[in-house]
C-alpha cells in the first residue's frame, strides 16, 4: 500500500495516522490510476458508519468476519456489468429468430444471395451471420439509432462510462461526420470558432456548413521534418485578447483542437481549457481524438484526455479551497494586467462564472477494436442538458444515416467491452511494442547508419517542456509521469516517427515502391524525410519483428546499391541525403482571408462559407497555373484560392476558399514530393476567384 502512497501528489511528507483517512486516500489514488476497476473494502472496523463516509470510493464495505459470499457475488456483477454488450447480443439474438423480412435489403436473411448463382462469392467470404444480422428493423428487440430507447441506449450509456462521459453517441460514418455533428450543434452562422489550421479537413468543411467565421490558429513548425507540432497555448491566448480588444469575444462559441495530433504530439487539455476559460468562461471545446481513444485506458495516458481533463476541472472548481487560490491568483496579477500578462502568465478561471463544456471526438476503429467507420462523441457538458440537447439531436438527425449498419454499431459494443475489460493489459504491451520497434531500430548497427527515430526533443521544442526531461519514454514510468503533468507537450510513445533521410530515398516512395508494394508492410503517413510507424492493440511482437525484418533487407540492397555506384551516382546520391536531410521548404502559416471574406477589418476571422459558395459559380472562377500566379503576384495581384487545396501527405489545407495565396504556399507546394492532391489540377493549375469576382463582391458589400 505504501507505494500508492508514495506516488501520490502530496507525498511522502507523511502517510495519514488514522486509517479510515489511509483507506480514503488510497481508495481515490486507485481510482485515478484504474478509474475501470471495482473497488471493494473489506474492514474490522464498524462498517456501518465507514460505508457512509467512503461510498462514493469503493462499490461496497464488508465486515472481514462476514460477508464473503455476498463479496464473491459482488465481484462477479461487476465483471458481468462490464462484460454486457446489450446491442450485440440483441442483433444476435435477432440473427437466429426465424423471420419474413416484407421490408427493405435484399440481402436480409441472404434471400438475395444464397439462391444466387452469381454471387456465391459474397456469402463465402462474408459467412451467413453477416446476412442473418442485416435488417431494417428498429423493433423485435433491437433499437433505433436516431432515438434510441432500449439496447442501443444501454450499450451507449455504458460507453459513457468507460470513457468517462457524461453521454456517448454512437456515429456509423467516421469521426469525419462525429465533428460535423458537435460543430453543427454548437456553432451558428456568424458564430466566431478558433480552430488549428492544420486540422483533419471534415473540421474545415463542418465550419462551411455551419458558416462560422473561421480564426485560423498556428502550430510550432517542425521545418526540417516537413511537420507541424501543436497550438501553443500562449498563441490561443492572444487571440482571445485580440478579439477581446476589438469587442466580439461574445461571438467567440468554439474552440477546436486535434489531440494527439496525427504526429504523435499530445497537449495538456487541462491547460489549455483552464487559461481559455480564465478568458472566456463559457468557452466551449472539441477535441478531435480520432487517433486517441486507447488513451483512456492507460493511466499515464488519461490525464491528457478531454474527458478525464473535463472532469479534473470540474472537481477543481468544486474545491472551496480553489476559491481561494483564485483570489491569491487575482492579487498576484494586479487589478488591471494587461494583455501581455496574461498572454504570458498561467491564467485561472473564476469559479463562480466557468462552465465546463467538452466533446470528444473518438474513431473507435482506428485505435480500439471496431469495424470501419465505426466512431463515438462523448460529451462532458454542463450546459447540455438546457442548452445543447435539443439542437444536438437536430444535428446528429442532419448527419446520421436513416440505415444505420447494425455490424458497425454492434462492433463498437464488443470493443467497448473489450477496452472496459482488458484495455489496460492491451495499451501496455502496445508501449510495449513501440518500445521495441525503436530498440531494434536505434541500436541495431546497419539500421541506425540509415534510419533514426525521432525523440522528445527533436519534435517538442524546450520551451515547451518545462520539466526539462529530454527523454520521457526511457526515463521510467515516474519520470514519464512528472513530464505528462508538468509539460505543455509530450510524445506518444506509441507512434515512431524514422528519419529517413540518410538513405536519399524521399517519404513517398519508400512507402509505396519500398515498404507497400515490395512488403505488404502499410504506413499511414509520410513527409519527404519521415515515415510514421504506429503501433496499435492488436501489434504482435511477430508484426515488428517482420518490419524489423524488411527495414534490414531495404538497408542491406541499399548499401549493396551504394557500394556498386559510380562516381557520378555516387555524387546523385550525396546530393539526395543532402537534400532529404535538410528538411522540405518551410512550413507556411496560414496567410490571411481576403478582405471580402473578413467582416471586419481589424480581426482575422474569415467568411469561409461565402467563399466556398461563390466558387460555385464557374464564371466567378479561373484556373492559374503556378508562373501565371507567380506572374499575376508580381504585378500586384491579390489572388485568393476558391477550393480547399489538401496534399496527401501530410492531409490538412494548405489553401482553404477564401485565403489569399502567398508566395511561402507556392513554394511550400512547388517542394512536396506527393503522389495526391485534392483541388488542385497538375494541367490547369489553382482554382481561384477572378479580379471581377472580388471586385464586385467588394462593391456589393459597400
Amino acid at each position: 500500500m505504501r507505494r500508492f502512497f508514495d506516488e501520490a501528489a502530496d507525498a511522502p511528507a507523511a502517510i495519514p495516522g488514522d486509517s479510515e483517512e489511509q483507506v480514503r486516500v488510497l481508495g481515490d489514488r486507485l481510482l485515478v490510476l484504474r478509474p475501470e476497476l471495482d473497488l471493494y473494502l473489506v474492514s474490522e472496523r464498524a462498517v456501518e458508519s465507514t460505508a457512509g463516509r467512503l461510498s462514493r470510493r469503493f462499490r461496497r464495505v464488508f465486515h472481514a468476519r462476514e460477508g464473503l459470499l455476498e463479496l464473491h457475488l459482488s465481484i462477479l456483477h461487476g465483471i458481468t456489468e462490464r462484460h454486457r454488450a446489450p446491442f450485440f447480443t440483441a442483433l444476435r439474438a435477432h440473427s437466429r429468430k426465424p423471420t419474413g423480412v416484407f421490408h427493405a435489403l435484399p440481402v436480409s436473411r441472404g434471400a438475395s444471395v444464397l439462391n444466387s448463382p452469381w454471387i456465391p462469392e459474397i456469402a463465402d467470404f462474408y459467412g451467413l451471420n453477416i446476412f442473418l444480422a442485416e435488417t431494417s428493423a428498429t423493433s423485435g428487440g433491437l433499437d433505433s439509432l436516431l432515438a434510441p430507447t432500449g439496447p442501443l441506449r444501454e450499450a451507449q450509456d455504458l460507453a459513457a462510462e468507460a470513457f468517462g462521459a457524461r453521454q456517448t453517441y454512437f456515429v456509423t460514418n467516421g469521426t469525419s461526420t462525429a465533428n460535423k455533428i458537435v460543430v453543427q450543434a454548437m456553432v451558428r452562422p456568424g458564430d466566431i470558432v478558433l480552430v488549428d489550421r492544420n486540422c483533419h479537413k471534415s473540421h474545415h468543411y463542418g465550419l462551411v456548413l455551419a458558416g462560422a467565421h473561421v480564426v485560423y490558429l498556428d502550430a510550432y513548425p517542425l521545418d526540417e521534418y516537413g511537420m507541424y507540432g501543436a497550438v501553443p497555448v500562449e498563441e490561443i491566448k492572444r487571440k482571445l485578447l485580440m478579439l477581446k480588444r476589438e469587442g466580439i469575444l461574445h461571438r467567440v462559441k468554439l474552440l477546436m483542437l486535434t489531440n494527439c495530433t496525427f504526429d504523435g504530439i499530445v497537449y495538456n487539455p487541462s491547460r489549455v481549457m483552464e487559461e481559455c476559460l480564465a478568458l472566456k468562461p463559457d468557452l466551449a471545446f472539441l477535441w478531435d481524438e480520432a487517433w486517441f481513444a486507447f488513451a483512456r485506458f492507460h493511466p499515464v495516458y488519461r490525464r491528457r484526455t478531454a474527458m478525464a481533463s473535463a472532469r479534473t476541472l470540474t472537481d477543481r472548481y468544486r474545491d472551496p479551497d480553489y476559491a481561494d487560490m483564485y483570489a491569491a491568483h487575482l492579487a498576484d496579477l494586479g487589478e488591471d494586467p494587461d494583455d501581455e500578462t496574461l498572454a504570458t502568465t498561467r491564467l485561472m478561471p473564476d469559479p463562480e462564472q466557468v462552465r465546463v463544456r467538452v466533446y470528444a471526438t473518438q474513431s473507435t476503429h482506428k485505435t480500439l477494436t471496431s469495424m470501419r467507420q465505426g466512431s463515438m462523441v462523448h460529451v462532458f457538458d454542463q450546459d447540455f442538458r438546457h442548452k445543447v440537447a435539443e439542437v444536438f439531436h437536430e444535428a446528429y438527425m442532419t448527419h446520421t444515416s436513416t440505415s444505420p449498419n447494425y455490424q458497425i454499431l454492434a462492433s463498437m459494443d464488443l470493443g467497448r467491452r473489450q477496452a472496459a475489460l482488458e484495455g489496460y493489459a492491451l495499451v501496455q504491451k502496445q508501449l510495449e511494442q513501440a518500445g521495441v520497434l525503436r530498440d531494434a531500430v536505434d541500436q541495431h548497427p546497419l539500421l541506425s547508419r540509415y534510419l533514426h527515430i525521432l525523440t522528445t526533443p527533436e519534435l517538442v521544442p524546450p520551451r515547451f517542456r518545462s520539466s526539462g526531461i529530454d527523454q520521457p519514454l526511457s526515463a521510467g514510468l515516474a519520470r514519464m509521469e512528472r513530464a505528462w503533468d508538468e509539460d505543455e507537450f509530450v510524445l506518444d510513445p506509441t507512434r515512431a516517427t524514422m528519419h529517413i533521410g540518410r538513405t536519399g530515398i524521399d517519404g513517398d516512395t519508400f512507402k509505396h515502391d519500398l515498404l507497400m508494394d515490395r512488403h505488404g508492410v502499410q504506413v499511414n503517413k509520410t513527409t519527404r524525410n519521415t515515415l510514421l510507424f504506429m503501433t496499435n492493440i492488436g501489434t504482435t511482437r511477430s508484426s515488428v519483428a517482420y518490419l524489423i525484418e524488411v527495414l534490414v533487407r531495404i538497408a542491406e540492397d541499399l548499401e549493396e546499391s551504394v557500394g556498386e555506384m559510380g562516381p557520378h551516382d555516387r555524387s546523385a546520391h550525396r546530393d539526395a541525403v543532402s537534400a532529404l536531410d535538410a528538411g522540405s521548404a518551410a512550413l507556411p502559416d496560414f496567410s490571411a482571408f481576403h478582405p471580402v471574406f473578413r467582416p471586419s477589418p481589424h480581426t482575422p476571422e474569415g467568411d469561409m462559407r461565402s467563399a466556398f459558395f461563390l466558387a460555385y459559380d464557374d464564371t466567378e472562377c479561373e484556373h492559374l497555373t503556378v508562373d501565371a500566379i507567380t506572374d499575376a503576384m508580381a504585378q500586384g495581384r491579390t489572388v485568393v484560392s476558391a477550393t480547399f487545396v489538401t496534399p496527401y501527405p501530410p492531409g490538412f489545407p494548405v489553401l482553404v476558399p477564401g485565403q489569399v495565396v502567398s508566395k511561402d504556399v507556392l513554394t511550400y507546394m512547388a517542394a512536396l514530393d506527393t503522389r495526391e492532391i485534392h483541388g488542385y489540377d497538375p494541367e490547369a493549375g489553382y482554382r481561384v476567384f477572378t479580379e471581377a469576382a472580388l471586385a464586385s463582391r467588394h462593391t456589393a458589400e459597400r
